[in-house]
């Protein structure tokens, strides 16, 4: 089946694998959004025609316009043009590959447009899941996951009839490129040591949530909101060769998993075509070349990232905007060489005791516990 795409967030690693599936498979794509890698843009619309290219930042917009002058693309910037190409008539699908809390109003505008959405952005569902997954029930839309962790859950929960049946879900995690240190020898890492990911090619702000075990923390928090499921019916084991990609464990026992290569243009090609499965450029995975599969308890302690978002995800409210909010602007600190790697935790925490967390909240109590947290990251290093 043949759909027609807007890709938010298109010259990222999860943007460009899915244009590789939209030109593998025959998608058409009639919008892409960008922040302001203007020359990767330029190509991307000379090649897939969108009709509209929007660019979040204002001078990056002009030169590209510039750029495009010879063609009918039309480019719109700022954050309205953001939510113009999410909720565009044109497309049927809009894949959300936006990094960070940007990406929630996006997808929202999008959700109010009746469109599927092709969820790659954690953020959305960390900061206000509550409010998405409700707003996505009463526009009948479906959110289908792009996450390798959650695609395969999703892929493995075709296989039962009701969550009832479901006795726990179990998130596998590489471990990242720290795994097995100590705290003294992570307090040694640098940011080159951190963005170096054993088994993926990702996003410099996701690999470093890897390194700290922040990212599994984040897609434990969006398993409860993405399948209305308890805190204490999510587990995560650490598999370091990155196969088997998540597994759901029934009430009989029975166990189902899916595994493949780390190739992410599987579970985005299976978010455009579910329910159906059509040949693609995923690399297929060759089961007489594996290595030996292992799985072992994480450590939340030692990656205090891990701990925090778990007790977060059992506090609920905005207390997942707070931590969110922090970890995006401790991650910031650290790419740009203003603190170490453990920093990264201690000012996520100190965040979560400054921060005043509510139960029941609104789009705007989100917004304002994004603000203070990254707020009182800041304001810790004055």
């Amino acid at each position: 089946m043949g759909r027609t795409l807007s890709i938010l967030g298109s010259t990222g690693s999860i943007g460009r694998q899915s244009l590789d599936v939209a030109r593998s498979c025959g998608h058409q794509v009639v919008a892409i959004t960008v922040q302001r890698s203007v020359a990767l843009a330029e190509e991307q619309a000379r090649e897939f025609h969108p009709q509209m290219v929007a660019v979040t930042d204002p001078q990056a917009a002009a030169d590209l316009r510039l750029r495009l002058a010879d063609t009918d693309i039309r480019v719109v910037s700022g954050p309205e043009g953001l939510l113009e190409a999410a909720s565009i008539p044109q497309a049927d699908t809009v894949v959300t590959a936006v990094v960070g809390i940007a990406g929630l109003e996006p997808t929202l505008a999008a959700i109010d447009s009746g469109k599927r959405i092709a969820l790659a952005n954690k953020e959305t569902l960390v900061c206000a899941g509550e409010l998405v997954m409700d707003r996505a029930a009463r526009m009948g839309v479906d959110i289908v996951p792009v996450d390798s962790e959650h695609s395969a859950i999703f892929q493995c929960l075709q296989g039962c009839h009701s969550h009832g049946e479901v006795k726990r879900l179990i998130l596998t995690a590489s471990g990242g490129p720290f795994y097995g240190k100590s705290r003294q020898e992570l307090s040694q890492v640098t940011r080159d040591q951190a963005l170096k990911h054993p088994n993926w090619v990702m996003g410099a702000k996701i690999t470093i949530d890897s390194a700290t075990l922040m990212n599994k923390g984040l897609e434990f928090i969006e398993a409860m909101r993405l399948y209305d499921m308890p805190a204490d019916q999510i587990n995560i084991a650490v598999h370091r060769e990155s196969i088997v990609h998540s597994l759901v464990e029934f009430q009989d026992g029975a166990m189902l998993a899916q595994l493949g290569t780390a190739d992410m243009r599987l579970p985005i090609q299976y978010a455009l075509t579910w329910p159906e499965r059509t040949a693609g450029p995923a690399t297929a995975l060759d089961l007489f070349s594996c290595p030996p599969l292992t799985f072992a308890r994480p450590d939340p302690d030692t990656f205090r990232c891990l701990g925090l978002a778990m007790e977060c995800a059992r506090r609920g409210g905005t207390s997942t905007a707070i931590l969110n909010g922090a970890n995006e602007a401790a991650v910031a600190l650290f790419l740009e060489g203003r603190i170490s790697f453990l920093d990264i935790a201690a000012l996520v925490e100190q965040a979560l005791e400054r921060v005043p967390a509510q139960g029941v909240y609104t789009l705007d109590d989100v917004r304002e516990a994004d603000r203070a947290a990254r707020e009182a990251v800041y304001q810790s290093l004055a």
